[in-house]
C-alpha cells in the first residue's frame, strides 16, 4: 500500500506561550515555526508526492504553503479528521495551570480512559485519525498505485497516536512518543502490518540537548523532567 508521511505543523505562537492551543482560530506559526516551514521543501525534494492532506487549522495550512509553492501542481485536500483533539474547555488555557487538573494524571497515565470536559476522548481522537489515514491510504493506492506517497500535516497528539496505532501500542503508551515541531514521521501499510521509517526526523539532533531552565521555552523541559508528556505536543527545540 500506499507510504504516508506525517508532518507535525511548525512551531506556533500558542506552543511558544506555553497554550493548549486545541481548536482556537488564529493559532498561527512563529518565527522559527515560519522557518521550519520554509525548509520542508528542500527536506522533501527528493520525495515525489501523489497528494497532500491537511488539518483544517490555521497552524498545518501554513507549514505547508511553502511546499504547495514549491509544488504548484499538487493538490491540498482538507480532512476534519486529522485536527487537532478536541480539548473542550482545556483549549486556550496554560499548560502550566492545566498539570494541577486531577484529569492530568488520566491524560499522562491512562489515555484510553481520558475524556476533556466539553471536548472529546483521546480514544475518539484516535479512532477517527486512523479513519482518516486508512481512507486515504486506499484513495492514493486506488489513484496512484501502491507505490505512492502522500502526506498529511497535522498535530502532535494526532501523529502520536497514529504511531502507536501503526506500531500496535495500546493507546494507554502512547505518551511515550514525541515529535516535534515539523518533524517527520513515515509510515508504510502493507495488508499485513504497517512499517514505521522514520518517527519525529527533524533531520536537527540540536534537541537531544537539554535547554537551559532560564530558557523561555523551558516549559517542555520541566514537564519532561516530571515524568509527563507535553499535551498537545510541546514546542521542541529552540
Amino acid at each position: 500500500m500506499a507510504t504516508l508521511i506525517l508532518v507535525r505543523h511548525g512551531r506556533s505562537t500558542a506552543n511558544t506561550a506555553g497554550l493548549l492551543a486545541g481548536w482556537t482560530p488564529g493559532v498561527a506559526l512563529d518565527e522559527r515555526g515560519a522557518e521550519q516551514a520554509a525548509a520542508l521543501p528542500g527536506r522533501l525534494a527528493g520525495v515525489p508526492l501523489a497528494a497532500a492532506v491537511t488539518s483544517p487549522l490555521q497552524r498545518c495550512r501554513e507549514t505547508l504553503a511553502p511546499l504547495l509553492a514549491a509544488r504548484p501542481e499538487l493538490e491540498l485536500h482538507t480532512d476534519e479528521r486529522i485536527g487537532e483533539c478536541h480539548y473542550g474547555d482545556w483549549s486556550g488555557r496554560k499548560l502550566a495551570e492545566l498539570s494541577e487538573e486531577p484529569l492530568m494524571k488520566i491524560v499522562q497515565r491512562h489515555p484510553s480512559a481520558a475524556a476533556f470536559p466539553g471536548g472529546e476522548s483521546m480514544r475518539a481522537m484516535q479512532a477517527r485519525a486512523v479513519d482518516a489515514v486508512r481512507d486515504w491510504n486506499d484513495r492514493v493506492e486506488e489513484q496512484h498505485g501502491s507505490d505512492a506517497v502522500f502526506l498529511m500535516c497535522s498535530h502532535g497528539d494526532i501523529i502520536k497516536s497514529l504511531v502507536a496505532d501503526a506500531l500496535g501500542m495500546h493507546l494507554d503508551l502512547f505518551q511515550r512518543i514525541h515529535v516535534d515541531p515539523c518533524s517527520v514521521t513515515a509510515i508504510r501499510y502493507t495488508p499485513t502490518r504497517p512499517f514505521v521509517f522514520r518517527l519525529g526526523d527533524t533531520g536537527d539532533f540540536g534537541g537531544l540537548v537539554r535547554r537551559p531552565a532560564a530558557e523561555p521555552v523551558a516549559s517542555d523541559k520541566d514537564t519532561e523532567d516530571a515524568g509527563n508528556a507535553v499535551v498537545g505536543g510541546g514546542a521542541g527545540a529552540a
